[in-house]
């Protein structure tokens, strides 16, 4: 049965790369119109294309674009009083043709709306009343029936994901925004966490510059914490990390001339208690470091570690 499996795999893979090649200059269009939109992005479609549109709808809420799902049926029976005048409107349906899409036309353009459709079919009722239109046309559907919507509708997916990214990146929503939305998940309570939640603050290793080198590696090896701080909490020196150390090894093996004060990195990066965890870790990337301080740079006084692995 695996080779069917891989056949559907094949057929929706060759859709979407299909899809792809025939993106015009509309979805720039589609996306500027989104950008500029003063009220919510509405999402409408029915039956498997409603499936799809509820999970466009809850990405593009979660990565910044006010959105929600409206049933069509349910928007013809009274819920068009959602839909103010400054919102735009995403209609779906692959045959462009769906009578309950089609019949809450009329009111999204007495209404004022933007309209924006995707379907299969540009000459489509639905295309040609959008102000907006994205092709999702595919060559085939992986049913082997072709009658069960399954490459369309992975395609109109693939469309909507395209346009919560694009419009990530255009309004530089960045991984704290995304964690505003999700505070309930363990990403968004990594993300939305300061530091002084996860950093080391008890035994830390502090040590003299002037120490032997015998015990520098028996305060690191008790330490676990793969470094060492070299002076007090209330003055700090600098700090020693097994990476120091290694590189000392390799420039000289006689570890009887080591100095501290030698192989130490006299100015580690300090960070404050209450920034994001998550900001202190994508500084950590930018410097190529694993472990900061946390105190006063300028005071030299410490009250924690913190390390990019604390999660």
């Amino acid at each position: 049965m695996d080779n069917i499996a891989k056949r559907v795999f094949d057929i929706e893979i060759g859709s979407l790369k299909h899809v792809a090649d025939n993106i015009d200059g509309s979805f720039n269009a589609v996306v500027e119109a989104i950008l500029g939109c003063q009220g919510k992005l509405i999402v409408a479609g029915m039956g498997k294309s409603g499936t799809i549109g509820k999970k466009i709808a809850a990405t593009l809420a979660s990565t910044g674009t006010p959105s929600f799902f409206l049933h069509p049926g349910e928007a013809f029976h009274g819920d068009l009083g959602m839909v103010e005048a400054k919102d735009i409107v995403i209609l779906i349906s692959y045959s462009g043709e769906t009578d309950e899409v089609l019949k809450i036309i009329p009111f999204l353009k007495w209404n004022g709306n933007t309209i924006i459709s995707m379907t299969g079919n540009a000459n489509s009722t639905l295309a040609r009343n959008s102000d907006h239109h994205l092709l999702v046309a595919v060559p085939r559907e992986a049913c082997p029936l072709e009658l069960a919507p399954t490459s369309s509708t992975t395609a109109t997916l693939v469309m909507g994901d395209a346009l919560a990214v694009a419009l990530m990146e255009l309004r530089e929503f960045k991984p704290g925004d995304f964690a505003k939305f999700h505070p309930g998940g363990n990403l968004g309570k990594r993300l939305l966490a300061k530091v002084k939640e996860n950093m080391q603050v008890d035994k830390l290793p502090f040590i003299d510059k002037d120490a032997s080198f015998t015990d520098l590696l028996l305060r690191m090896s008790e330490g676990r914490l793969g470094m060492v701080i070299v002076g007090n909490k209330e003055q700090v020196e600098g700090i020693v990390t097994d990476g120091d150390l290694r590189r000392a090894l390799l420039k000289n093996a006689n570890v009887n001339n080591m100095i501290i004060s030698d192989i130490m990195t006299a100015e580690p990066v300090f960070i404050d208690e209450n920034i994001l965890a998550d900001e202190a870790e994508q500084l950590m990337i930018r410097r190529k470091i694993t472990t900061v301080l946390v105190g006063s740079a300028e005071q030299r006084t410490v009250s924690g570690v913190y390390q990019i692995y604390n999660r």
